[in-house]
């Protein structure tokens, strides 16, 4: 299948666009092929360049948690634009959407909110320093906390490692005081504590880490890395960008019954526009300007179009039973999804928590930690979303990443899907 316009538009983007995207994974490098431009969405679907409707599963990773253009949103989006874009002062809708974020969230007591997810995990682990007086930060294998400098760290050999750095420009210091340790493994969990605990400023972890694929950590790891961290006085983030306010009213920590120090948060809190937040108690979020010495600002930061855009979908999320429908439809799709995946002619597993599915083509099961694919299984995730996609359905193109759903999906597109995949695995 061609897609003349949209090869236009990347030939275009390539000139002027650094690998014709704004974000790696959109280049389609892991699935070979040239990237679709879309031109708008509606409700569950996606409309390419060329005029073709897409089935989607991607969401725009995660915020579109209604639906693509949902008529809540797009009304408050629109009010708000006509009154002004940004001030670059305070405004209503900011307290509006702090107020929903306290009222749902264990153990939050005041919110800041940024631009992005990346802004909120850097400023959360800025914090964490100032209120510790510590300098060491924990991060987990497999868990992906934006791009900042300290966070783009790669585990070196042993379980509990000095960060190296794991892109181009990070200099080795950015990273010296950062650790890495692997998932699900309380041994090496407690071995760098008992090394280092005095040092240790906080530890951030995605409670449901979905930047790998999708692995869900057992609870008991969690809950001793919870114990650990308030043992040694330092602080446990929850990265919840992505399953925050997608899980639960109150995200992974109201699913697991954990309440972390601080929480960070974006996509589904933004209702499609750029937004980010982190949270917790005041007494931690006291130490920030200007109420304290720990500097933390942004332009765009609060501007009341996206906080309208976030008031109506946590909104529509609240009044229309949101969560209770998500993971109904998420039983479905597992439903439809497990038959078809039990004939499949090579190994592929299922992974679903809530509305957020991973397939994984690892030959032993879904797994807990970040394991790599070998490269026969990446060639053959990219088979099936060429096939996926010539019969519209609209997949992340890497074999990594997790899709979502949305209240717009349907029993009907599981049905759908269900077929599709049927074919494209056989013939892959």
């Amino acid at each position: 299948m061609t897609h003349p316009r949209s090869q236009a538009l990347y030939e275009r983007a390539c000139r002027v666009i650094p690998g014709g995207v704004n974000s790696p994974v959109r280049a389609f490098r892991a699935v070979g092929g040239t990237p679709l431009f879309f031109a708008r969405g509606e409700d569950q679907y996606l409309i390419d360049a060329d005029g073709r409707q897409y089935l989607d599963f991607v969401g725009s990773w995660g915020p579109l948690i209604l639906g693509h253009a949902h008529p809540a949103v797009v009304a408050a989006i629109t009010e708000a634009s006509r009154a002004g874009t940004t001030f670059g002062a305070p405004c209503a809708g900011e307290v509006e959407l702090a107020e929903r974020v306290v009222a749902s969230y264990p153990g939050v007591e005041q919110v800041r909110f940024v631009s992005s997810g990346t802004e909120a995990t850097m400023s959360a682990i800025r914090l964490s320093r100032a209120f510790t007086g510590r300098d060491l930060i924990v991060k987990f294998s497999g868990c992906y906390h934006g791009h900042a400098d300290h966070l783009l760290v790669a585990a070196g050999s042993g379980l509990a490692t000095f960060g190296q750095p794991s892109s181009a420009g990070v200099p080795e210091p950015f990273t010296a005081c950062t650790r890495v340790l692997p998932l699900d493994d309380e041994a090496a969990l407690e071995a760098l504590f008992a090394r280092e605990g005095g040092r240790i400023a906080a530890a951030i972890i995605e409670p449901v880490p979905a930047n790998h694929g999708l692995l869900p950590q057992r609870r008991e790891f969690l809950a001793r890395l919870r114990e650990i961290t308030r043992r040694h006085g330092a602080l446990l983030i929850f990265d919840e960008v992505i399953c925050g306010f997608r899980l639960a009213r109150g995200g992974a920590a109201e699913r697991l019954g954990l309440t972390p120090d601080l929480a960070t948060f974006g996509k589904v809190i933004g209702g499609g526009l750029p937004v980010g937040a982190f949270a917790g108690p005041r007494h931690i979020l006291s130490r920030l300007a200007p109420d304290g010495d720990t500097y933390q600002a942004g332009t765009l930061s609060g501007n009341p179009v996206a906080m309208a855009s976030g008031i109506a979908t946590l909104d529509v999320l609240i009044h229309e039973d949101g969560w209770q429908r998500l993971e109904a439809l998420g039983a479905q799709l597992e439903q439809a999804l497990r038959p078809v995946l039990g004939r499949a002619p090579f190994p592929v597993h299922l992974v679903r928590v809530g509305s957020l599915f991973w397939l994984s083509f690892h030959e032993a099961g879904a797994p807990r930690t970040a394991e790599p694919l070998p490269q026969e299984a990446v060639l053959r995730f990219g088979r099936v979303f060429h096939a996926l996609l010539s019969e519209r359905i609209y997949f992340p193109p890497s074999a990594y990443e997790a899709c979502f759903l949305s209240l717009a999906h349907t029993a009907a597109d599981f049905e759908r899907l269900a077929a599709s995949l049927g074919r494209a695995l056989t013939a892959s």
